[in-house]
């Protein structure tokens, strides 16, 4: 190719093209055509009948649905309420009753009532439904906490094209600092945006603040990190990671018994579901299952820190290994009026500063 330009912007035009393929792979193949996989029920009743009814709706739904029997409706809501059922029929001749939570989610919730509803359509009788774990009137789908999960996530890598590229002259543990500092304020954002601007959480404020910060760290110091080995290439890094990966298996829409066992698999360990789920615990559940969520967060800091310092590392050796280069550069000839070493330095200087900026206009575009 001979115009140095053209291959300049084609080389560039690589990554929104591979972003295109990669996000209508992830968000098409996790939400447009969700179907209960293994879907946890319950039915109530310890007699034969009952258990007999577990095993007709067992064997009707095939794969679909992962039915076991419990002695009362008070063991129903508990399981409920843990999250380790998405809905719980109670048998009744006259007001068969199905419980859900739909705080847990709200298309869960959808999911039983079609599995349950014409079964009680096929009694002749009227379904009453319960929802023991309701979210509140400002979020009335319980969506609202994956859309906060977006906000903060893209305040985060968002900003790792600053610190890593704009930020690339600075020490590594300036940069890190400064990760720490910036999560934190995104950390407020999104605390602000759950309370007092759209009111998703009523109490415990500062706990959503804290999940906030823990979540948007990990990502940052990741960034950061990647920044140093991957340079412009770390922007469509961080979109596969925590966008394309991560919005898809966080749960926020489709609990991961609604998806294909990829999403569902990641929903087990990414960050995303463990911010979803740790604030869902955090406000709807009496902080059931909080433990295991902080803990996921806390994992995705450390690799976070150990990227960042295997990144402090390799720069630390790779200036080591330019100083006595640059040290023993010969000089320009004379009459051109710059060193070599010197003028070099200003050249990388400049595309260092180029690239930086293109690199901030990509990641802020997308």
């Amino acid at each position: 190719m001979r115009s140095p330009a053209l291959r300049h912007v084609l080389t560039h035009l690589i990554t929104p093209l591979l972003m295109c393929v990669g996000m209508g792979l992830a968000y098409m193949g996790a939400f447009v055509t969700p179907e209960p996989h293994h879907l946890p029920v319950a039915v109530v009743g310890t007699t034969p009948q009952a258990k007999v009814f577990a095993q007709t709706v067992k064997d009707t739904a095939g794969e679909k649905l992962d039915v076991r029997t419990v002695a009362t409706r008070a063991d129903a809501v508990d399981l409920l309420r843990s999250r380790d059922v998405t809905g719980a029929y109670v048998p009744g001749a006259k007001a068969p009753e199905l419980l859900v939570a739909s705080a847990a989610s709200d298309m869960g919730a959808m999911a039983v009532e079609k599995v349950f509803t014409p079964v009680a359509a096929g009694q002749g009788v009227p379904l009453k439904i319960t929802d023991v774990a309701r979210p509140v009137a400002d979020d009335p789908t319980g969506q609202g906490l994956f859309f906060l999960m977006i906000a903060v996530s893209i305040g985060s890598y968002a900003s790792v094209a600053a610190l890593g590229a704009a930020g690339a002259a600075l020490a590594m543990r300036v940069r890190a600092l400064l990760a720490v500092g910036v999560s934190a304020v995104v950390g407020c954002v999104g605390a602000l945006l759950a309370g007092p601007v759209f009111h998703l959480a009523h109490h415990d404020l500062a706990g959503v603040w804290g999940m906030a910060w823990l979540y948007s760290a990990g990502i940052l110091l990741i960034g950061v990190g990647l920044h140093t080995f991957l340079k412009r290439w770390t922007t469509l890094t961080m979109m596969v990671l925590f966008v394309m990966l991560n919005f898809t298996s966080s749960g926020g829409l489709f609990r991961p018994e609604l998806q294909n066992g990829f999403f569902g698999t990641l929903h087990a360990f990414w960050n995303g579901a463990g911010f979803v789920e740790g604030v869902r615990s955090l406000l709807y559940f009496g902080n059931d299952g909080l433990g295991r969520t902080v803990w996921t967060l806390v994992l995705w800091l450390l690799a976070g820190i150990l990227v960042t310092a295997l990144a402090a590392v390799y720069e630390g050796r790779t200036r080591r290994a330019a100083a006595p280069a640059e040290a023993g550069a010969a000089p320009a000839a004379p009459g051109t009026g710059r060193t070599g070493p010197r003028h070099a330095k200003d050249e990388a200087e400049r595309e260092a500063e180029r690239e930086a900026e293109e690199e901030a206009e990509e990641s802020v575009g997308v």
